[in-house]
């Protein structure tokens, strides 16, 4: 019997996306198991999400002792406390996985030479539009309806050590509707989120992927 393949997801919220991949698993339609999650902050809902599906759950605080809390605010480095990703990565190892998927993690987070193209990423926009440092959630759709975009989109790519600047595996576009609201934007993207997502996870599972500089070749 073959090896099943092994993903780790990293949250720090609501764990909209792990539940994607949850359900996505249970029904059969995605491949690979959920070897384990972890989670920059004991509070996200997301740590719930994982613990009632019946997965091992890691928590690495990212807050500096004595820093307030800063809600679900991505943090720059400066914020983030000495240890912090070296830590993230020894939870990380510890579960062995093929892959690591960023589900609504916060943070940057500096990519190991042994997970170089081994941890994906989505953003809530069709990349490099859109994107970079502070660019995240509700952000983004305000971003796309003020610049009068008509499509917009989400973008899996390989995570690298800069904001939304890795080598794109999957893209899907959804229209930008005349008289658009942020939120019903973001549940078109959401929507398109929770196929693209799934179908980058099942190219590399599946061998099909491969980078050459910044192009991702998808063989047949």
């Amino acid at each position: 019997m073959a090896k099943p393949f092994r993903i780790v997801a990293l949250v720090s919220g609501g764990g909209t996306t792990l539940q994607n991949l949850i359900d996505r698993i249970s029904t059969g339609n995605l491949a690979v198991e959920i070897a384990g999650v972890v989670s920059s902050r004991a509070d996200a809902f997301g740590v719930e999400r994982a613990k009632k599906a019946g997965l091992p759950v890691t928590v690495v605080s990212r807050a500096n002792p004595g820093r307030k809390s800063e809600g679900f605010v991505p943090s720059s480095p400066p914020d983030l406390r000495p240890g912090f990703a070296d830590e993230v990565w020894s939870a990380v190892r510890s579960f062995a996985p093929d892959l690591v998927v960023l589900a609504g993690w916060l943070h940057l987070l500096p990519i190991p030479a042994d997970f170089r193209h081994r941890v994906l990423n989505i953003h809530p926009a069709l990349l490099p539009a859109f994107g970079g440092k502070g660019m995240y959630g509700r952000r983004v759709h305000e971003a796309v309806l003020a610049y009068g975009a008509k499509v917009s989109g989400c973008t899996v790519h390989f995570a690298d050590d800069t904001y939304d600047t890795g080598p794109i595996v999957v893209q899907k576009c959804v229209p930008v509707k005349e008289g658009d609201a942020p939120d019903a934007l973001a549940a078109r993207v959401f929507a398109a989120e929770c196929d693209a997502y799934p179908e980058a996870i099942e190219l590399i599972a599946s061998g099909r992927v491969a980078v050459q500089g910044r192009r991702v070749i998808i063989s047949d």
